[in-house]
């Protein structure tokens, strides 16, 4: 009996370390920070925020409307710079790294990405008529919080979540991730507050970021109207080399929309 109690306690006392392993590193397993690629051939912008200088590129200079692109958690954001200088013609488009990644300084968090957002924005508002904001994966969850927050022409949404803290219990089931999780990304709690017409995109064969769970927070957004589309035969990492997103992305923003409603800026 003796023994069978302390293999209990060795049990548990393992678990409790693999917890504790799991939630002081929880952020090296959300955050995979990108080098900074050199010889692009674009702009070079840069934003300060919080004693951090951020870095990325603009695309498609000098026009009336923004696009402000927030990335996966390991994405290369210049990868798109093609693409979107295809897609997105009549907006001049800002691709800025998160913290930590490329040449922006500091170290990436939650609240840290939520306020470099909230920045870049307020900084490039009073040079175009509108701004239309677009998230991937993890950036989905930054592109909600600001369009809660900022008046936006027009929300797009590939590969969101509801919850980076539902996401992180769907692929660590064996510990309490849903009560450990940090940064919680909890953008069904800001959906509410969203007044510009959505497109929300999602991939068939997604095990990242499964459907269900972009279905989930499509629920949430009860002050505008949400266009769903899910590709077909695609998966989290490869839905944008689909012909059919980039015509639905270009399809969306090419559309005439309602005036934004100013929200409180705070």
């Amino acid at each position: 009996m003796k023994l069978f109690f302390s293999i209990i306690l060795l049990i548990a006392l393992l678990y409790l370390i693999l917890v504790g392993t799991l939630f002081l590193f929880q952020r090296s397993l959300l955050y995979y920070p990108v080098p900074y690629e050199a010889g692009i051939q674009r702009d070079e912008v840069s934003f300060e925020n919080d004693g951090f200088r951020l870095h990325g590129w603009l695309l498609n200079k000098g026009q009336s409307s923004a696009l402000l692109y927030f990335g996966g958690n390991s994405e290369a954001i210049q990868n798109n710079i093609a693409e979107f200088e295809w897609m997105f013609k009549d907006h001049s488009i800002y691709l800025i790294n998160y913290r930590g990644y490329g040449k922006s300084e500091g170290k990436p968090s939650e609240a840290a990405l939520f306020s470099d957002a909230l920045a870049i924005y307020d900084s490039i508002r009073p040079d175009y008529q509108s701004i239309t904001v677009m998230g991937r994966s993890l950036g989905s969850g930054v592109a909600v919080y600001l369009a809660s927050k900022r008046p936006t022409e027009q929300l797009i949404l590939l590969t969101p979540y509801d919850s980076i803290a539902e996401i992180a219990q769907l692929h660590y089931p064996f510990v309490p991730a849903r009560l450990v999780t940090r940064d919680r990304f909890e953008s069904f709690s800001y959906a509410p507050h969203v007044s510009a017409p959505v497109l929300m995109v999602t991939a068939e064969q997604d095990l990242v970021v499964p459907k269900e769970q972009a279905l989930k927070l499509k629920t949430f957004f009860t002050a505008t109207e949400v266009e769903y589309r899910m590709i077909h035969s695609a998966a989290h990492n490869d839905v944008t080399d689909n012909p059919e997103y980039q015509n639905l992305l270009r399809d969306f923003v090419s559309r005439q929309t309602q005036k934004p409603v100013a929200t409180q800026l705070e």
